[in-house]
């Protein structure tokens, strides 16, 4: 096999001096190279030298540290790199179950024969407490005729019930019966405390594999997830942390152990676009389930999109922000006050709607039966129009 092409060998052949001269540039510039090295391996070691010498220093110093000072350092480590992984799974693993349901199906044949068929699925859910209460999504259970809970411990079945669900937030609880001594304790966090970039590890059961851990990062705060009409999870946590179908219910935690969220939904054409429910928002509506059965809401009962800058401009419009009724409820409150689709609302008892969001913020300072005004515009015609509020289905 040929080393050298023609031309390589003819260029060889006619530039020796040139080849002399490269030689000699060479020696030079490798004698200069391992100057140059050795002082980097030299400033090297003498950095490592200091590095040393500062841990042994820090550790000496953490011995006359306070206990304080010493959870304000472990907090750190934490946050900083995923060393506790292995400890942090070990501490919380067993607290997060394996739920799975059975529900009735109707199907036809071709014949238009009604068959029943039992469907079977699969979820996660966060033991609460020794009592027995498990914080789960309200889809992992919604239309459960029967619902098992598998304990990770002992992988000893349970029969779970369901306590209440709330499909506004997608969260449910279920109960179980059993010693509490078997039910681990699990630490919850502070959701609100959480940053862009820190630590996130997702446990659940993926496709039924118990208890699978995958890990990522909080890649984005407050992020708002439209499921389906009318229903959005809003302020959710996003992260990369690998979640699957059957993580639903499945615990968010942080390098410190504690759960900070619910694992609920993901974005199935992406990947690393994962979602959870804050722990803050969980345990509130859980709470609320164990207390109530359900969540009261006030309800007016439409659907609506929001008027923004942009689109009055477009329409012409001589207001700025508001509320486009696109469908309104049959036998709602709203149906019940003469609302229309296609009406505007801007005001709520002289409080600016901005939107949707800040309609649904304005409805939680008022209780069932309450009466409220509202402005509402149709085509060329503004009015006021009174409305009783009504307490929210659950469907």
């Amino acid at each position: 096999m040929e080393l050298f092409s023609r031309n390589d060998y003819y260029e060889h052949k006619s530039t020796i001096k040139s080849y002399i001269i490269i030689a000699i540039l060479g020696i030079l510039l490798g004698v200069s190279l391992i100057y140059f090295f050795s002082q980097q391996t030299t400033a090297s070691m003498e950095k490592e030298k200091e590095l040393g010498e500062v841990i042994q220093n820090s550790n000496l110093k953490d011995k006359e540290e306070t206990n304080q000072d010493l959870t304000k350092q472990q907090e750190v480590i934490s946050k900083e790199g995923n060393l506790n992984v292995i400890d942090v799974v070990k501490k919380v693993g067993p607290g997060i179950v394996k739920i799975k349901t059975v529900r009735e199906r109707i199907i036809y044949d071709f014949f238009a024969r009604k068959t029943e068929q039992q469907v079977e699925g699969e979820g996660s859910g966060v033991i609460l407490n020794q009592e027995g209460y498990i914080i789960t999504n309200n889809h992992v259970v919604e239309g459960a005729n029967k619902i098992k809970v598998i304990l990770p411990k002992n992988d000893q079945e349970y029969l779970g019930e369901v306590i209440g669900r709330d499909p506004v937030t997608d969260l449910a609880v279920v109960k179980i019966e059993t010693n509490k001594d078997i039910l681990p304790r699990v630490n919850f966090g502070d959701s609100s405390n959480l940053e862009v970039g820190e630590l996130a590890i997702a446990i659940g059961n993926p496709y039924g594999f118990s208890n699978t851990v995958t890990t990522g990062v909080i890649s984005a705060l407050g992020r708002d997830l439209p499921i389906q009409e009318g229903v959005e999870l809003t302020n959710m946590i996003q992260t990369d942390a690998a979640i699957n179908p059957g993580n639903s219910g499945g615990a968010l935690l942080n390098s410190q152990g504690k759960v900070v969220g619910i694992n609920t939904a993901i974005i199935r054409q992406a990947q690393g676009l994962g979602f959870a429910i804050p722990i803050n928002t969980a345990k509130d509506i859980a709470n609320k389930l164990i207390k109530n059965g359900k969540i009261i809401r006030p309800w007016i009962g439409i659907y609506g999109g929001d008027i923004t800058p942009d689109i009055a401009k477009e329409y012409g419009l001589d207001y700025e922000y508001g509320v486009y009724i696109a469908r309104v409820i049959e036998n709602s409150p709203a149906d019940k006050a003469g609302l229309e689709q296609g009406d505007i609302i801007t005001l709520i008892e002289e409080q600016q709607v901005e939107g949707m969001d800040r309609l649904k913020d304005i409805l939680k300072s008022y209780d069932i039966n309450d009466k409220i005004t509202l402005l509402v515009h149709r085509e060329n015609k503004t009015f006021n129009l009174r409305l009783r509020l009504e307490e929210r289905p659950i469907e």
